[in-house]
């Protein structure tokens, strides 16, 4: 019988419209591990209030950001699962599904179920583990199986932030810049809120010293995994310590999410004379609004404005041969 495989990335809008982004929006946000309040609270706040704020002028972001086959995320995601079943062969399955919006789990789960697979793993497309990302993907896809009568064999690859392979990857990425000409390295990491990783784990001090190594009390920390991930990468590289700064971007709201801010750590920097600063965005396995508009466009725009000279992003794992041969080697 054939394995399954399923590869699950956080979603998309099915359009760059007021209307894609309001449904996706409304999906995303409404979902307990991306908004910890309470549902009445939860509901009336996004979609009486941010959804039809935001809609509007995201979608606008989400235009420039669209490729002639659509939305990068689905585009990249569809072309690694097709290199994934062709790197495996016919003794597997693979599916591509997305956490909000198309293709669903729920569809790509039954598509599996149709395929009369064994088993079936599943290798969320997120290096690092937090709850708002792979542990909603996980708490979905079990919400769904457990409604059956036949479960199959379920495996869950929670994290692969610091493995060798995926490090040489990014890395190689990095390697074609002249690492020579930059000043200074940033590596920005999505943002959460602090509270998200203390009311998980009470080592978790979210303090800039706590999650610098891992260690038994804070290897499922989604900072402590960023920074592991952050350090083998400027290892790689022979980047020394005091030449990158680990960074959080894409917060919104009051409340103190994990920081430093990446916009205010280039400010900063420029500050200090480091006017040439490369980033690196390794949450991220696929270009998309945060990567490619967030850090290179808006805020490139604002470094450049406060007196910065260059600032360039290296580029996502996208569909690169290289990474569709890990996925193949981790899930075989």
């Amino acid at each position: 019988m054939k394995k399954g495989i399923l590869l699950v990335n956080l979603g998309t809008p099915e359009a760059p419209t007021k209307k894609g982004l309001k449904t996706y929006l409304n999906q995303f946000l409404t979902d307990r591990r991306v908004i910890d309040m309470n549902w009445p609270s939860r509901y009336a706040l996004f979609q009486g209030i941010i959804v039809p704020i935001r809609s509007g002028k995201v979608s606008k972001l989400y235009q420039e950001l669209w490729m002639d086959e659509g939305s990068p995320l689905k585009v990249y995601g569809q072309r690694v699962a097709d290199g994934v079943q062709q790197a495996l062969g016919d003794d597997y399955h693979v599916e591509l599904a997305m956490r909000y919006q198309s293709p669903s789990i729920e569809s790509s789960l039954k598509k599996l179920r149709d395929n009369n697979v064994s088993d079936i793993t599943i290798f969320p497309l997120f290096p690092q583990y937090a709850s708002a990302t792979t542990g909603s993907v996980f708490e979905e896809v079990m919400s769904l199986i457990r409604m059956r009568e036949q479960i199959p064999n379920l495996r869950f690859i929670s994290s692969y932030y610091d493995h060798p392979d995926i490090i040489k990857i990014y890395s190689d990425h990095a390697r074609r810049y002249n690492l020579a000409d930059y000043d200074h390295f940033i590596f920005s990491f999505h943002g959460v809120p602090e509270r998200y990783l203390k009311k998980e784990n009470d080592y978790c001090k979210c303090d800039g010293q706590c999650c610098r190594t891992i260690i038994p009390q804070n290897n499922m920390c989604y900072s402590a995994q960023c920074h592991a991930t952050a350090y083998a990468i400027a290892h790689e590289l022979n980047i020394a310590p005091s030449d990158f700064t680990v960074s959080y971007q894409s917060r919104f709201g009051p409340e103190r999410w994990l920081h430093p801010y990446t916009d205010e750590v280039l400010e900063q920097q420029v500050k200090k004379g480091n006017k040439r600063i490369l980033a690196f965005s390794p949450a991220f396995v696929a270009d998309c609004l945060e990567t490619t508009i967030e850090i290179g466009l808006e805020y490139k725009e604002e470094f450049m404005e406060a007196g910065g000279e260059k600032l360039d992003l290296v580029e996502s794992l996208n569909d690169d041969p290289a990474w569709i041969e890990f996925i193949a080697k981790m899930v075989a």
